[in-house]
């Protein structure tokens, strides 16, 4: 595995003007905010990596290691055993060198302004959401004056070649119609939207296009940044991350993917059942003809877990990118008209009303997953928040390094809960292990379970 032993890097727009007290808070963070940037460094300069085993990459570059180096006119980077492939003739590739320095500004930086000088409150809705909003200002995503054209694209990092080729041409189109896309930023149905797009931009000569990944440092290192990302903000855990797409999104469509895909469904699907929120986001989902079983499978698990009303919130287009595009083009330009009515930010969307239940970190440790009320006597908006971190917690125990260790450490997360819920629950996860949607090439008799569900338990 051939390494690059030493490199220094400057930033060439992230923190590149910070004041001295600023690079002394960089620099006195604890050890443990330190390991968090090492861990995400390492997941950046692996982009593109096929392999989606966090514990594995780092055992990989256990020697890996990387220093924040004070200067009087900023910060720079020290770099030790870095991949390979991250440079070509022995210089960094500049894509990768931004993002860098914007996971530093995200992690370390973020946790300066937060524990340092206390500039954000993350304990009421209103605080985290304030949050969530200067974190994307501070990397430059939330722009004002901008006419809305944001589509966020969610979907599996595990997908087949013919969805990944679906997923591409679909952000083709979208291209050609001049819309911007955000994604969870690794590969598969988040890659295959942005390249897709790229050439739709180069045909219609946008020049700026946008292509942007929102991660998270739990879930960085299993779906490393793609190269196409020109614009990558890491917020500091799924709920907030969740929260970035649904505030930033004019419409949100839906590839085929396994349980993260689910999760983000579930997250929002509590949002737009909420009695609070009258002012709904266009969600499509879609995948080409081979993909129309599994969204009839998902559709059955929503429909009987949620009720017809959820599944009400969302638009099936199978096999058609042209539609999907034009479908989108219609519904952005309906959210325009919208918030130039009533007067609402374009750039970020302020009135959407999120539950602190879905902002609140959901910590995956085995009580907590038993814990879950997975129970038809709950409101809808409050059951999907329950079904939203069962998922979350799947996914944990899938690929994020805490869950995998827990799951080592006490075995199965269990799950209880109603009956029906649990049996259309075990139904659409056991079709993700034969489609291999749980992890990246893991067959159905390779696969270990980090679950059980024991129903009316």
């Amino acid at each position: 595995m051939e390494k690059i032993a030493r490199v220094t890097i400057r930033p060439k727009s992230s923190l590149n003007l910070l004041s001295q007290h600023e690079i002394a808070g960089l620099i006195t963070s604890t050890e443990e905010v330190f390991q968090l940037f090492r861990n995400c460094a390492l997941a950046i300069l692996n982009t593109d990596t096929e392999q989606d085993d966090a514990a594995a990459i780092l055992a990989n570059y256990s020697d890996f290691d990387i220093r924040v180096i004070p200067q009087s006119r900023g910060v720079k980077l020290e770099i030790h055993n870095a991949p390979m492939q991250s440079f070509v003739d022995g210089e960094m590739i500049r894509g990768i060198q931004e993002h860098l320095f914007s996971a530093l500004r995200d992690i370390v930086f973020t946790e300066f302004k937060i524990s340092g000088e206390r500039r954000f409150n993350l304990n009421t809705s209103e605080g985290i959401t304030d949050a969530v909003f200067r974190i994307l200002r501070n990397a430059g995503v939330v722009r004002p004056n901008l006419a809305p054209n944001l589509a966020v694209c969610w979907g599996g990092h595990s997908i087949s070649r013919v969805e990944y080729d679906y997923s591409k041409e679909v952000g083709y189109q979208l291209g050609l119609r001049g819309l911007d896309i955000v994604t969870g930023c690794g590969i598969g149905a988040m890659k295959g939207p942005m390249k897709g797009a790229a050439v739709g931009h180069a045909k219609q000569q946008v020049k700026k296009g946008r292509y942007i990944g929102v991660s998270e440092p739990g879930i960085i290192a299993s779906e490393s940044p793609n190269a196409i990302v020109n614009e990558l903000v890491i917020m500091p855990d799924i709920e907030k991350r969740l929260e970035a797409f649904v505030r930033l999104a004019h419409c949100i469509i839906v590839f085929p993917g396994g349980v993260g895909t689910v999760e983000e469904i579930l997250y929002l699907l509590s949002i737009l059942t909420h009695p609070d929120n009258q002012q709904q986001l266009p969600v499509i989902f879609t995948g080409p003809a081979s993909s129309e079983a599994y969204f009839a499978e998902l559709d059955d698990f929503i429909r009987t877990a949620l009720g017809d009303q959820a599944a009400g919130f969302y638009r099936l287009i199978v096999g058609d990118p042209t539609e999907v595009a034009r479908s989108v083009k219609k519904a952005v330009g309906k959210v325009r008209r919208q918030r130039s009515d009533t007067q609402e930010a374009f750039c970020f969307n302020w009135m959407m009303h999120i539950d602190d239940g879905l902002q609140h970190p959901f910590i995956p440790t085995h009580q907590n997953m038993a814990a879950l009320q997975l129970d038809y006597r709950l409101p809808t908006h409050q059951l999907a928040s329950q079904l939203r971190a069962a998922f979350s917690g799947l996914v944990a125990g899938n690929v994020k390094a805490f869950g995998i260790e827990q799951i080592a450490k006490h075995g199965p997360y269990k799950i209880a809960g109603d009956q029906r819920i649990l049996a259309v629950m075990d139904k659409l996860l056991r079709s993700f292990v034969r489609q291999r949607r749980m992890k990246i090439g893991i067959s159905e008799d390779q696969y270990q379970s980090c679950y059980e569900l024991a129903p009316g338990a």
